[in-house]
């Protein structure tokens, strides 16, 4: 939407303000009162094209804005979800929401992408079950060890602490009505270059996180979206001061230029070497799922 530099927050503002709140918020805000049922509703009404706001970004990309709002919505999402109704899986209606949005306009687009909340919300596991493939990004500490563990738990019901939990599984709920779990598509591993010694304490925590989706490659093959780690693993250097430029000015990488640049008043200095990296890293994923489009 432009970034800080370039008014973005007051763009979203402007689109939470429409008469129909463009934003994800505004269409969940529509389902509340029919939570069950697709009500009548052109999923356009919701869009925005950055493209108008933003110079930078290309005009092929439609957006479905965040919304704060989500997290005042999450408990009544929750209770509608968990609603017992004589012949209505009403967990399975809230969990198709995103689906029933998609749908009438998916043949518009390429690709979707989903960017959800790390913790494990109902809007969270709406977003998942919509997906065909997930993207895991982890950095290089041991929270997102277990961060990565917690997912395999969380979607996959592997390694739950109790068999009490099973039935209550989110892969369980989703095997029962013959709703597919995406697949581990591809994890990128961010790691500060200029820390990543070979005997550093950081190469040591990837290491440990490659031994983990190694094991849960061998053993559950199917959960994946490929075969080998150097398939689906990653390693991306962390963007620094080049990606804060870059976001804060709502400006794509490639369209960035190097040298000094104003950022909100403030003089920066984008160096050409770390751009092009950055870019290069881009690229990489990129080229990764364009195989597969």
């Amino acid at each position: 939407m432009g970034g800080l530099n370039q008014g973005g927050s007051e763009v979203l503002l402007m689109r939470q303000g429409t008469i129909q709140r463009a934003t994800i918020g505004g269409y969940f805000q529509l389902r509340l009162p029919s939570p069950y049922s697709v009500p009548l509703f052109n999923p356009r009404d919701y869009l925005t094209k950055p493209h108008e706001y933003n110079q930078y970004i290309q005009d092929n990309i439609d957006l479905l804005c965040g919304d704060a709002m989500l997290e005042l919505q999450s408990n009544a999402i929750s209770t509608l979800a968990n609603n017992q109704i004589p012949g209505t899986n009403t967990w399975v209606a809230i969990i198709n929401w995103l689906n029933d949005f998609i749908q009438p306009i998916e043949k518009d687009y390429d690709m979707v992408f989903l960017d959800a909340n790390p913790s494990f919300s109902m809007y969270t596991q709406i977003a998942i079950a919509t997906s065909t493939k997930m993207v895991l990004p982890v950095m290089a500490d041991d929270s997102s060890r277990r961060a990565i563990q917690n997912a395999f738990s969380l979607v996959y019901g592997l390694k739950l602490p109790s068999e009490i939990y099973s039935k209550y599984a989110f892969a369980e709920k989703l095997k029962e009505v013959d709703m597919p779990l995406p697949k581990v598509y591809m994890i990128l591993k961010n790691r500060l270059t200029q820390y990543m010694g070979a005997a550093s304490a950081y190469a040591t925590v990837l290491q440990e996180i490659d031994k983990d989706v190694l094991s849960l490659l061998k053993t559950y093959p199917d959960m994946f979206a490929f075969k080998t780690l150097d398939m689906g693993i990653i390693d991306v250097r962390d963007f620094q001061t080049t990606g804060v430029v870059s976001a804060a000015r709502g400006c794509p990488l490639r369209k960035l230029k190097s040298g000094r640049l104003e950022l909100m008043g403030k003089r920066v200095t984008v160096r050409e070497e770390y751009r092009q990296n950055c870019i290069d890293n881009v690229e990489t994923i990129v080229t990764r799922m364009s195989k597969e489009l």
